[in-house]
């Protein structure tokens, strides 16, 4: 077993726990736009208001659909359950992993509100790690779904027709 293989635990356990790092370090990050003044801030509120609003609910409905389509077979771990079925339907028709597009989404309602470049950051951190998390889910997929390779190539991995 590779050290990498031995890092991520063999079900992806510890990309759980670097999750919940991630997580918990963009909520706990204090905002910092040192380039933007309150007076700039506050003639741009309601647009950031209307952007919060309108992705956090675009974020929230694309998670709760997501985890509704495969309730079965959800669990916190990437390496699908040994019960599972290739989900195709519903939200799965436009994206290949709602549930970390949602979380991406989010955090993007966030840093457009909070016009954080520590969150950004984040941000871009995030979006790596989901994309090498979902790689790695999707490879087990593979084994297990032979039509699997046909799906990628139909449906995009987070954002609906783009990526």
């Amino acid at each position: 077993m590779s050290l990498l293989s031995r890092l991520q635990g063999r079900r992806g356990e510890h990309l759980v726990v670097l999750q919940f790092v991630l997580f918990f370090g963009f909520v706990l990050t204090p905002s910092w736009n040192p380039w933007l003044t309150p007076g700039i801030l506050e003639a741009m509120a309601p647009l950031r208001w209307a952007v919060l609003i309108a992705l956090g609910t675009f974020a929230m409905v694309l998670g709760a659909v997501g985890s509704l389509h495969i309730r079965d077979y959800l669990t916190p771990l990437p390496y699908p359950v040994d019960h599972n079925q290739l989900v195709q339907h519903g939200i799965y028709a436009l994206v290949r992993h709602p549930l970390y597009s949602s979380q991406l989404f989010a955090a993007l309602a966030w840093v457009l509100f909070s016009l954080s470049l520590t969150h950004l950051a984040i941000l871009v951190i995030g979006f790596l790690f989901f994309d090498y998390k979902a790689g790695k889910e999707e490879g087990w997929l593979r084994e297990r779904h032979p039509e699997y390779a046909d799906y990628t190539q139909r449906v995009s991995k987070f954002i609906p027709w783009i990526y």
